[in-house]
């Protein structure tokens, strides 16, 4: 690895990548971009990734890191094929898309307190799409570029989830404990389009509310615990 290399510089090319891949998209971006918005040659990004696809795949393997992402040891880091790729962010959206809560809730045919049953589901969800909120808002950007990534990502990604929480407020819906709705699937999606709001895309307002998360996210579970419960 050449000494002349600073460590940090990696991160901060993460960093300026990811805010030109969500302003451009994946094809209009070029390296050239990525480089001015470091303030430096197009030739000094080359050294740390070997083409826009290694960037590409770096930018999404460490979207969302909780700590600074070291120099890898291999540089520059070589362009992946097509296929480890999305097999990487298939991987990265199924270990996500778990959700313990709401999967133990499908499998529950008696509840003692169904408001503290979905308080708990949409609790989770809110801080599963926060705690991924820069990688979701990278493959909502980018996907359209990549027919085999949207594949992946609208699919198994965003269908995935919305199918789980149509299913359990038609099945919560048919045992008598929630409310019936004019529309169960219309409704599961504004449940999952409000809670991506607040946890995601407020995130990139241009004219963004000052509201820390936990106020946040605790007013999106109030919310949306009245709208379809009621009051309590």
């Amino acid at each position: 690895m050449p000494r002349a290399i600073p460590r940090h510089r990696f991160h901060d090319l993460l960093e300026a990548a990811t805010a030109v891949f969500l302003e451009q998209g994946y094809r209009r971006t070029q390296m050239a971009d990525v480089a001015a918005r470091m303030g430096l040659a197009k030739g000094t990004v080359y050294l740390y990734v070997e083409s826009k696809e290694a960037l590409f795949d770096a930018v999404l393997r460490h979207s969302d890191a909780r700590a600074p992402v070291e120099l890898p040891d291999r540089l520059p880091i070589p362009t992946p094929t097509p296929r480890s790729t999305l097999e990487m962010v298939r991987k990265r959206v199924a270990d996500e898309a778990t959700l313990p809560a709401l999967a133990a809730a499908l499998t529950r045919h008696r509840v003692a307190d169904v408001r503290a049953e979905l308080d708990a589901i949409v609790r989770e969800v809110y801080d599963t799409l926060a705690r991924n909120r820069i990688g979701i808002k990278l493959l909502d950007r980018c996907s359209l570029d990549h027919p085999n990534l949207a594949a992946v990502w609208f699919t198994s990604g965003r269908r995935g989830t919305l199918a789980l929480v149509e299913r359990y407020l038609e099945d919560r819906i048919r045992r008598g404990r929630i409310p019936r709705v004019v529309d169960v699937a219309l409704t599961a999606r504004m449940a999952l389009e409000t809670l991506a709001f607040w946890a995601v895309h407020r995130h990139w307002d241009p004219s963004p509310q000052p509201i820390d998360e936990t106020s946040a996210r605790d007013a999106v579970v109030e919310f949306l615990s009245r709208a379809l419960l009621g009051e309590p």
